[in-house]
């Protein structure tokens, strides 16, 4: 299966940021004609204050970006990993971060609403607080395409192995991370977690980021990481992209699936350890 990742450096106006995901998506249609592609996190608007973003924020179905996506899907006949839009939530004055997936028929295939939330001083001391915006999810999403078990998970929820367990659990064979992972924690922990989570459930990682920066509350310029990757079960990088808007293709191949888990058959040799008796000195 061929797969095209849509690298952006989406800004807090949404004409602008649809106009960019459709030009890239068609690009990635002419010159590689993937199976599927992947848009990053926050496709639609990133930047902006906390209002901006609960005006900003559309329907799930039938909003400005979901609409567009699934037109285009539709139309050149590609399934689309739909990064994540903002949505509006009927139950909470806080919004939804929400990946949707498409098929080739522009059907909905399901969503996935954010779990993990970015609340963190990083070390420059810039804070991040999503929590203040964003409600959590309440449900995981797996689905299949072209023979492959494809699991859903956006960005922050890269750090957290339990989330990746349960999923794998469930015979995943591919990863997909939309993400707008900051340039400071990007460049010392991306590479290395997304590889982790390849060699330690044998499963392809797909990891499709934002680049650039923004604005920020009070004109402060934040920047985000890039370096979109796919990385194979063995943890090495078949694709990866720069600091800078591109798109990024990789063909996935079920024989890699096979072959890894032949060499170190990690599934067999699993075992559960939550009832195992625990000494600590």
């Amino acid at each position: 299966m061929k797969v095209s990742l849509i690298q952006m450096s989406s800004q807090p106006d949404r004409a602008f940021n649809l106009n960019e995901a459709k030009r890239l998506m068609l690009q990635a249609v002419v010159n590689d004609r993937p199976d599927l592609i992947v848009l990053p996190e926050h496709f639609d608007w990133t930047g902006g204050t906390r209002e901006q973003k609960r005006e900003a924020a559309d329907l799930v179905p039938g909003g400005e970006a979901y609409v567009m996506v699934q037109q285009f899907a539709k139309k050149h006949r590609v399934a689309i990993h739909a990064g994540s839009m903002l949505e509006v939530s009927q139950a909470d004055d806080r919004i939804f971060n929400t990946t949707v997936v498409f098929d080739r028929h522009g059907i909905e295939v399901g969503t996935y609403r954010k779990i993990h939330l970015f609340d963190i001083i990083a070390p420059d001391g810039k804070r991040y607080c999503e929590s203040e915006t964003v409600a959590p999810g309440d449900h995981l999403l797996i689905y299949e395409i072209d023979g492959f078990r494809v699991a859903c998970c956006i960005c922050y929820d890269l750090r957290f192995s339990r989330l990746f367990d349960r999923l794998s659990s469930e015979r995943v064979d591919i990863f997909i991370l939309p993400a707008a992972f900051t340039r400071q924690t990007g460049q010392d922990h991306w590479e290395v977690l997304c590889r982790a989570r390849a060699i330690e459930f044998q499963a392809y990682f797909v990891a499709c980021g934002q680049c650039g920066s923004y604005e920020a509350p009070g004109g402060e310029r934040r920047f985000m990481y890039g370096h979109s990757l796919v990385c194979d079960p063995w943890g090495a990088l078949i694709a990866r992209g720069g600091d800078e808007i591109c798109v990024l293709t990789a063909e996935l191949e079920r024989e890699r699936l096979v072959a890894v888990s032949g060499l170190i058959p990690m599934t067999a040799h699993r075992v559960d350890v939550s009832n195992i008796k625990l000494i600590s000195c």
